[in-house]
């Protein structure tokens, strides 16, 4: 943390004298102080009031406790036209890229993602940044009362309470109202069916490449998770989704027949016409619903990520012009030339070069491994990997031994997180003893893996992936907290 500087005075002349000119500073500036620490006192209090509940990772599968909510809220949720995504993988990037085109067209905005890399208030976004701390806890004490009383009812009746997630939901389409916003661009938190998201209803849906994940909860085919997910779709909206199993599709298909609406199909209706490599990114002609859109620069690396801006290309078209209307090559141009994607493929430091990923399961970690071999020459690749224990580490360690030169196994600071000498054991199966070190520690780990990229000579390089918290966590310690 950079240290504050000395207080400058303001120093004027007067009778021969030079004299610093302080009166009123002091006390002024002790209580403004006083009420930054009052703030930030509130605002963790709140934080640890809604981390206390029960967390995301066990959610309790009904919409029935924040419809109720939102119903006493006047239902805000409402008040405003949404973009609702759902997917296995690539849905925060499709989000954030949905927020920053229809931004730059003069849309003012809230965006909702999860789970957050660094700070709760990243999730609920107005205009592309975080809530402020005065707001969120302005919203908080908002929204409170009517979630007790309905958690009061729930707990006569021997029911589940509101969860963390879906707190936060609630706290979100609140401050979206309240701003007011002209759009919400929303991503789901897990599924679609009974994701608290799922309380609104989206002019637009879009469904990013359904895959194998949370299993536990969603189903263990992709067709079961898919039956979760497109539920998302409502009647009337349009429907855009990137490109999925011809099964995958089917069931999107019968649901838009059910409820009625259009479906706009990457590789059908729009895709990635041309993709070549640009300095810190790619360059990329999209043909959209409505027109082509050519030369444009995406600061973002590997061919997932173009997939993903032609999808929310397409799904801003949608919005704005029902897919018949071409949007502003310019305004398109701006737009993804300042989009970011925090811990997505993302350079973190130089000398030796650290990437960050937050890829967390098969699907992500093969996007992973073939954005390394598509947009890096590193003549030495050392990995940081902290996984999950509920995930499939064995396979996502496969996924990677041809692109690691060696890897460093290592724990985050998610107690879901396996232990180190445990991933340790798999990691020497798949890539052989001599290639693997146990670093329990993660900033010791960091800085063995920098010694070992530092053998490749100025072009090797570090990659620490395994999970979100991993990629938050590598942030956090090389200093790089913006989100």
């Amino acid at each position: 943390m950079a240290s504050r500087g000395p207080r400058e005075v303001s120093e004027e002349r007067s009778g021969g004298e030079l004299r610093g000119v302080t009166s009123g500073r002091p006390d002024a500036e002790q209580r403004e102080a006083a009420r930054n620490l009052e703030l930030r006192k509130r605002l963790r209090e709140v934080e640890d009031a809604i981390l206390a509940r029960t967390p995301e990772s066990s959610p309790e599968p009904s919409l029935e406790r924040v419809r109720r909510i939102m119903e006493l809220l006047g239902d805000p949720q409402r008040t405003f036209p949404l973009v609702h995504l759902t997917g296995t993988n690539g849905k925060t990037t499709t989000t954030r890229a949905i927020e920053r085109i229809l931004r730059e067209t003069g849309l003012s905005t809230g965006r909702f993602t999860s789970p957050h890399l660094h700070n709760v208030r990243e999730r609920i976004a107005l205009n592309g940044k975080a809530i402020d701390p005065e707001r969120f806890i302005a919203t908080y004490d908002d929204v409170l009362p009517y979630v007790e009383l309905i958690d009061n009812e729930a707990r006569e009746a021997g029911e589940p309470t509101t969860t963390y997630f879906e707190f936060l939901v609630v706290m979100a389409y609140a401050a979206f109202a309240d701003a007011p916003v002209d759009v919400a661009i929303v991503e789901v938190g897990l599924g679609g069916r009974w994701d608290a998201t799922n309380v609104a209803d989206g002019d637009v849906a879009v469904i990013t490449p359904i895959s194998l994940d949370h299993t536990r909860l969603l189903g263990s085919t992709v067709e079961e998770i898919t039956l979760e997910k497109r539920d998302i779709i409502k009647a009337g909206a349009i429907t855009v989704v990137g490109e999925q199993d011809p099964g995958v599709d089917q069931l999107i298909a019968e649901r838009i027949a059910e409820v009625g609406g259009a479906v706009k199909r990457e590789t059908i209706d729009f895709e990635v016409l041309e993709r070549d490599q640009a300095v810190g990114g790619q360059q990329l002609t999209v043909q959209g619903l409505a027109a082509v859109y050519p030369d444009i620069y995406l600061p973002l690396f590997g061919e997932h990520q173009a997939h993903n801006v032609a999808t929310a290309i397409a799904a801003a078209e949608a919005f704005l012009g029902g897919g018949e209307r071409a949007l502003d090559i310019d305004l398109l141009r701006s737009a993804l030339a300042e989009l970011d994607s925090p811990g997505r493929l993302e350079i973190v430091r130089r000398s030796p070069t650290v990437l960050v990923d937050a890829a967390h399961n098969a699907a992500g970690i093969r996007a992973l491994r073939d954005a390394m071999n598509d947009s890096f020459t590193f003549s030495r690749l050392v990995g940081v990997l902290a996984i999950f224990a509920d995930k499939d580490a064995e396979d996502m360690l496969s996924t990677l031994e041809p692109v690691l030169d060696h890897v460093v196994v290592t724990r985050n600071s998610n107690k879901r997180s396996m232990a180190p000498q445990d991933l340790g054991e798999l990691a020497i199966e798949i890539f052989g003893e001599d290639r693997v070190d146990v670093v329990p520690d993660l900033a010791d780990a960091i800085d063995r893996a920098a010694e070992l990229a530092d053998e490749g000579g100025v072009s090797g390089g570090v990659l620490a992936t395994g999970s979100i918290s991993t990629a938050a966590d590598v942030r956090a310690l090389l200093g790089v907290t913006d989100s």
